[in-house]
């Protein structure tokens, strides 16, 4: 894997949130034929949330050079030799123009471009402010609109509803005065009022469902959880993890490791141990939690994420999860880790729910924040709302936490609904 950079290179800070990978690049041919291969350039283009056909044209706007767009094979070419450095110096000058924030410098911004217009929209401080159209990727830009998946529809269309539905309890209907009190704020101010507004419009729709019965089934998932198989993995964990860490029972083993003091075991109880050195888990960097998975060479590994769930959140996990998302979402690489994530999930709320009974309220805004910051696709987890499953946590458990989870299970369905009948007009 290539080193972490700051996507800031001005900023020296080791612990500056905002990381991408640095450019590596493959010079093949010769002559005339002599051309760049920039290996990583999706990765790093995904850390910038931007499309790599804009990178690469930006690219071949400033050496003068042709290149291709969107090939298959993630291939990105740049006609002629250019090195690594070259290109890093570049990417610099493309950060600064089209995805810092104009004015809090924060990389966390979404292009939109409409009316002959590109304007950067910050998460981060809620500022819009506009693109140079005289820069040369300006024209490309305007000329080549990324085309806006289901996803992205439905998820303005429900932010539209969620608006609507924002006004109009501001506007009269009173509603629930305790609505809101299970939901901490979130990091990013930019999504803020939206995140609630729809977390409202969910919740409200809740109490249709409260005599729905959830499908239960064994499915894949399913593992032996009666009273003595638990009690005999947890036997085998070191102190407080014997409670919040029973690690035995994934889909298999990994390189044949199972429960006892395994390389997960490990990382979890160094982040305990980090937590307590520095005062809590929140004082704890992504950096060195990366760094020391690095290390025990499971940063890959899905039941990584399974631990990182369960040490990283505490009873706050909804003002936790976006400070986290960066870190997440570059070890989240399949549906398998997707669940995990899912899995840990409901094992962290069960474990919490004893002295937090308030946990399960939390479940519709935590999978919210999931898929806002793409750590879940709409398809794992709506197959995982589906039906209770006993491989993470008790049964019970799994059922209330699948209960509460419904109202957004809902809400994806009829987003994706909506978005089809948009399409078909």
């Amino acid at each position: 894997m290539a080193a972490l950079v700051n996507v800031r290179r001005d900023v020296s800070d080791p612990f500056y949130r905002y990381k991408m990978e640095r450019l590596q690049t493959k010079i093949e041919g010769k002559g005339n034929g002599i051309k760049t291969v920039v290996v990583n350039l999706s990765s790093v283009a995904q850390s910038l949330a931007r499309p790599g056909s804009y990178l690469i044209k930006y690219f071949g706007f400033e050496l003068g050079a042709q290149t291709n767009l969107d090939p298959a094979d993630d291939r990105w070419i740049i006609n002629g030799a250019h090195e690594a450095s070259k290109l890093q110096e570049l990417l610099d000058g493309f950060i600064t123009k089209f995805v810092l924030c104009k004015k809090c410098k924060n990389p966390e911004t979404d292009v939109h471009i409409k009316d002959g217009r590109i304007l950067l929209d910050c998460k981060a401080c809620g500022q819009r402010s506009d693109v140079d159209l005289r820069l040369k990727l300006s024209g490309f830009m305007l000329k080549h609109v990324p085309k806006k998946t289901k996803k992205d529809k439905a998820e303005r269309r429900a932010a539209r509803k969620a608006k609507q539905n924002g006004k109009t309890e501001e506007n009269g209907s009173g509603g629930d005065e305790n609505s809101d009190q299970a939901t901490p704020p979130a990091d990013h101010k930019g999504i803020e009022s939206d995140d609630d507004a729809l977390t409202r419009k969910i919740k409200s729709e809740a109490h249709v469902l409260e005599n729905k019965e959830v499908e239960v089934k064994d499915d894949e998932w399913a593992v032996d959880m009666s009273e003595e198989a638990v009690r005999a993995r947890q036997q085998q964990l070191p102190g407080e993890f014997k409670q919040k860490l029973a690690l035995n029972g994934d889909e298999e083993d990994e390189e044949g490791e199972g429960g006892g003091n395994t390389v997960y075991d490990q990382l979890g109880t160094w982040i305990q141990e980090e937590a307590e050195k520095k005062g809590g888990i929140n004082n704890v960097e992504d950096i060195d939690i990366y760094v020391k998975a690095k290390e025990l060479g499971i940063e890959a590994k899905h039941r990584t994420i399974l631990v990182l769930v369960q040490t990283i959140f505490d009873e706050n996990i909804t003002s936790q999860i976006s400070k986290r998302a960066p870190m997440l979402k570059k070890m989240i690489t399949s549906e398998r880790h997707e669940k995990a994530l899912l899995g840990g999930t409901e094992r962290l709320i069960g474990h919490l729910s004893g002295e937090h009974p308030e946990m399960f309220d939390k479940v519709v805004k935590i999978l919210q924040l999931y898929y806002h910051h793409d750590l879940v696709s709409e398809e794992v987890v709506t197959k995982w709302g589906s039906k209770a499953s006993k491989k993470y946590v008790d049964l019970s458990i799994s059922k209330k936490v699948r209960k509460a989870a419904e109202p957004f299970i809902r809400w994806l369905q009829e987003a994706e609904e909506e978005s089809d009948e948009e399409d078909d007009e």
